[in-house]
């Protein structure tokens, strides 16, 4: 399988199986709209008639021998060897958890998925034995994994810190017994930062989230305080201030895009102004009759908002102003391993999170939803045929995903979305995969001038 386009004046072709990008000429594009595998041994008479009002008919025959070779090299029209892999995507040991400290937030944010924090059911934090005993949990179901990861998630976590940073210190002093390393993360709104949660977070903290989504004007038209002021106004000092000690570490700033800011890239260029330069904003997900629900009569103009940023991103990087968009970071010279590249973000198998009352969910999107609650940790329960399934939810098993180009860069998409718009967790979310496929595109082409710039064309 290949994939074809045109963008920025480049006309690219991806070869699915392998992940080979090619930027070619007009003839060799024109050509592989009329020939596919099996070769013949020349290039039909019919398809050299058809090119021949635009090209001469030595250079059809000629073009056609280096597809051959190309296809003959396993170059082009690669085969799928993945699928060999899909065996091996079983129920595998807990890697990563999402910690529910908080079951409530300071903010009212209208798009929120969680309904404002509480997930519609009350408001809450977690105590810190039953934060111990999640961590437990996951200590003791990693097998011989090392390696652990732990996002303090809500609603707010900071509404909980104290429970926050004793967790850390527990799970700190456990790490040698099991021989394993914690690595903790943070998700904030940042309204309620403070010269000592910042000091800990960039201590403690291998990663920190820090939601804005952009724009004043934007920002707080979704993002709304209790009291009525500006959160845009209380959270950007806070962030640049963190940013700007965390030095080398990782951190984010993650914003939303709604049907309310399709011009979203001068959102994410605002962010690189303000001084951050590991930036995320992508698009709203939820019921369509929202007014302010991205539809599919607005994919046009998402597409276009696209092709923008990337045109602005290339120029800021030939200016020597570099920064990373999350959403356009792809690696195309080898990429994650097979079964990653497969499954995805391993949900409901190799990542569970955990509620203030002890519940297991595949994933925080999936907190409330009582067909997907996998256990609790105060009693013991685990649904392991639960676990099982998930491990099932590979691009194999999903229809739409196993024919489609993309299927090894996003690995079937988001359970959590599928489940809550399309009923099925093996079932794609439409407007999710038509914007997935776009970044796509534009990440490629992103790759492929760097490259022609790197070689001097």
């Amino acid at each position: 399988m290949i994939h074809k386009y045109k963008l920025n004046g480049l006309n690219i072709v991806l070869d699915v199986n392998s992940g080979g990008v090619h930027v070619v000429d007009d003839m060799t594009y024109d050509l592989l709209d009329n020939v596919e595998p099996p070769f013949a041994e020349e290039c039909p008479d019919n398809v050299v008639q058809k090119l021949m009002r635009f090209y001469r008919k030595e250079d059809i025959l000629s073009c056609y021998e280096e597809i051959k070779e190309l296809y003959n090299e396993q170059i082009l029209f690669s085969p799928d060897d993945y699928e060999r892999f899909a065996a091996l995507s079983v129920a595998a040991p807990i890697k990563a958890m999402c910690l529910l400290v908080a079951m409530d937030c300071n903010l009212r944010c209208d798009y929120c998925f969680a309904g404002t924090g509480d997930y519609c059911m009350g408001r809450k934090v977690m105590s810190l034995e039953t934060g111990k005993k999640a961590l437990d949990f996951l200590l003791e179901n990693s097998g011989t994994r090392e390696h652990l990861e732990v996002d303090f998630f809500g609603g707010e976590p900071l509404l909980n810190w104290k429970v926050v940073k004793a967790l850390v210190e527990y799970g700190r002093s456990r790490e040698a017994e099991f021989n394993k390393k914690f690595r903790f993360t943070i998700t904030t709104n940042g309204t309620l930062l403070d010269e000592e949660k910042m000091d800990f977070i960039n201590r403690e903290m291998s990663n920190v989230v820090m939601s804005i989504d952009g724009r004043k004007d934007v920002n707080d038209r979704m993002r709304h305080r209790l009291d009525g002021k500006s959160s845009y106004d209380r959270i950007v000092p806070s962030y640049l201030e963190l940013a700007k000690r965390r030095g080398f570490k990782e951190y984010y700033v993650r914003g939303t895009y709604t049907k309310y800011n399709l011009d979203f890239a001068d959102d994410v260029f605002h962010l690189r102004e303000l001084g951050f330069d590991q930036i995320s904003v992508e698009p709203v997900v939820c019921d369509h009759d929202e007014p302010y629900a991205i539809t599919e009569k607005d994919l046009p103009a998402v597409f276009r908002e696209y092709e923008r940023l990337s045109a602005m991103i290339l120029d800021n990087d030939r200016a020597g102003k570099h920064f990373n968009f999350f959403h356009f970071m792809i690696d195309l010279d080898q990429g994650p391993c097979a079964i990653k590249r497969l499954r995805g973000c391993g949900c409901g198998n190799e990542y569970v999170a955990v509620t203030p009352d002890g519940e297991i969910y595949p994933c925080h999107q999936f907190v409330g939803k009582p067909d997907y609650l996998m256990g609790n940790i105060l009693t013991g329960e685990f649904n392991k045929e639960l676990k099982k399934k998930f491990a099932g939810t590979h691009i194999y098993n999903k229809p739409d995903c196993k024919v489609c180009w993309a299927r090894f860069y996003c690995s079937g998409g988001c359970n959590a979305n599928n489940y809550e718009y399309m009923g099925d967790i093996f079932k794609s979310h439409k407007i999710s995969c038509e914007i997935e496929k776009k970044r796509l595109e534009c990440a490629i082409m992103i790759k492929a001038v760097h490259a022609m710039d790197d070689q001097g064309e």
